[in-house]
Order: C-alpha cells, then structure tokens, then sequence
C-alpha cells in the first residue's frame, strides 16, 4: 500500500507492505487503547479522538521519524494510518507544531 506523505516541501512515497498492517495489528490495537485516554493534540485536550485525529497524531510521529530517519517507526506510523483509514492517498503534515492542521487527502 503505498501512502504519499508531504511535509514541509519534500514529498515521500512509504510503500507499507500489506503483510506489516496484518502483523503489527495487535500494536495498532495497543496504540488506539492509549488514545481512548485521550490525547493532547498541540493547544487542545481531546478526550474522544476521531479516526482522523487519531491518524494525525500518528503523522506527529511519522513526521518525527522522518526527520530522525526511523525506517521502522515511519512504516509502522504510515501503516498504523492505513490500518485506520485504508482510503487515505495524500498526507499533509504540518510542519509549525499544529497537529490538528495535518490534512488527510481520502480517494474515491
């Protein structure tokens, strides 16, 4: 599955094999339990995400290990958003701290 992910000016093309989304299931499953605790997305505490919150706080991470050049955490964070919301083509991070700017593009 093939995720596009633009942060800053740069794009970046993560091919998640479908075989990692179906193995590391039971981490996903970890991820969300944590999240139904709630979640300080920048400025604001949202005690109920959305699926969309959820995959922009994956992308917070995703952006983090792309700039520290972590293979595994940015396959797992594009795989934990294709788990989540498999439509999802085009990821916009934002880059200025604002986690709830990020914008997931959904295809038809």
């Amino acid at each position: 599955m093939l995720l596009t992910v633009v942060a800053g000016e740069q794009p970046v093309q993560i091919d998640v094999p479908e075989f990692l989304i179906s193995d590391a299931v039971e981490l996903f499953h970890k991820m969300d339990k944590d999240m139904d605790k709630g979640w300080q997305m920048s400025r604001i505490w949202v005690e109920n995400l959305s699926d969309t919150q959820r995959c922009q706080v994956a992308a917070d991470r995703l952006l983090t290990a792309l700039e520290t050049e972590n293979e595994n955490m940015k396959l797992m964070m594009a795989g934990y958003i294709l788990y989540k919301m498999p439509n999802v083509k085009n990821i916009y991070i934002d880059t200025e701290g604002d986690m709830t700017a990020t914008e997931l593009e959904i295809s038809a």
